[in-house]
């Protein structure tokens, strides 16, 4: 009997075995969970900073003010011309004298008839009414009169006008005329009004809406010569194929400042503080920019911004967590929202200004 309930047995057992092992098992300790290790990063604060934007462009050296100085009559030649370029010269300052022969006749002649029409004015003086005389002949001599002496008058100021003088002080700049030609009716000089010249700058449409008048500005010359300037006049139109606007800068008055020479203008723009990043906080993806916010928790979190200018390596956000938040730095754009980070230790916030 023994022997025929061994196998028995043995086969309950082997049935039993896995559950028998499993209720074994289950007495035991389970494995615990590995504690969540935090990752180490650098981080900066969201400052609040005055950012000192700039905007550079480029124009043409031109006058304020620029005298054209000629005579309308066309055909008249020139006899002497008393200055060249570049000449410093006064306000009625004599530059050229045109030949008046042929006008001077003009006058004599007109002179004459000047005289002889106010004799025969003067002739019927009191005659009015009395029958002597027909009132309509009275007011014919008059008015003859009064012709020839405006006649005359013309012809004497154009005399006055075969000196051509200075209307302004200034540098000439612009001579077209030499001695033995013809006057043409156009300028046969330009001056420079008080010598000052002035830089007309071309700036973007989106710069110039930051200029003002009265800013400071840094203009540098072609050979690098750097020349304090002020925003004198903003034009209120932008060229709508260039989008471009024009700002006239003046500047000190100096020998060095030629018109027509290349220069280039730095405006420097005060700001008021705004909420600015250095460059590393901000991630660029294609849904937009993003900072990684390190909230009290020490817990990462993805937030996205509006940038706004950059200057020194700072970015400025114009929509973002506010001032005095944790941004991440470095190793920042391997975080995802829930990550546990232990701030780097010893890095610096964004600094204000100075």
């Amino acid at each position: 009997m023994n022997r025929s309930f061994a196998p028995s047995v043995v086969a309950l057992l082997l049935a039993a075995g896995p559950a028998l092992l499993l209720a074994g098992c289950s007495g035991e300790a389970q494995p615990k969970r590995a504690a969540e290790v935090p990752r180490t990063v650098s981080v900066a604060q969201v400052a609040s900073e005055a950012l000192a934007a700039t905007t550079t462009a480029s124009g043409l050296l031109v006058a304020r003010e620029e005298a054209a100085v000629g005579v309308e009559q066309a055909g008249v030649r020139v006899l002497r011309v008393f200055v060249e370029e570049g000449a410093q010269v006064k306000a009625g300052q004599a530059l050229a004298v045109l030949d008046d022969a042929l006008l001077r006749q003009r006058v004599a002649q007109a002179r004459a008839q000047a005289e002889k029409a106010k004799a025969e004015a003067d002739r019927v003086e009191g005659l009015d009414s009395t029958g002597v005389i027909s009132d309509e002949d009275i007011g014919s001599r008059r008015s003859q009169a009064r012709i020839a002496t405006a006649q005359l008058r013309e012809l004497e100021t154009q005399i006055g006008q075969m000196t051509v003088r200075a209307p302004v002080s200034g540098m000439v700049v612009e001579r077209t005329v030499r001695p033995g030609s013809l006057s043409s009716g156009e300028p046969m000089f330009r001056v420079v009004r008080d010598n000052e010249v002035e830089l007309d700058a071309e700036v973007p449409e989106i710069a110039i809406l930051g200029v003002r008048p009265g800013q400071a500005v840094k203009v540098t010359l072609a050979d690098g010569t750097d020349v304090d300037g002020t925003v004198r006049l903003i034009s209120p139109r932008i060229d709508p194929q260039t989008k471009l606007g024009r700002v006239r800068v003046a500047m000190p008055t100096a020998s060095m400042l030629r018109v027509g020479g290349f220069a280039r203008a730095t405006f420097a723009s005060g700001a008021a503080p705004v909420a600015v990043v250095p460059e590393k906080a901000v991630h660029f993806e294609a849904s937009g920019p993003s900072v990684i916010v390190i909230g009290a928790d020490n817990r990462a979190h993805r937030m996205p911004v509006k940038t706004g200018q950059r200057s020194r390596g700072r970015v400025e956000l114009v929509q973002g967590p506010p001032i005095g938040t944790q941004v991440a730095l470095a190793g920042g754009a391997f975080l995802i929202d829930g990550d546990l980070v232990k701030p780097g230790l010893g890095q610096p916030a964004a600094s204000g200004a100075k």
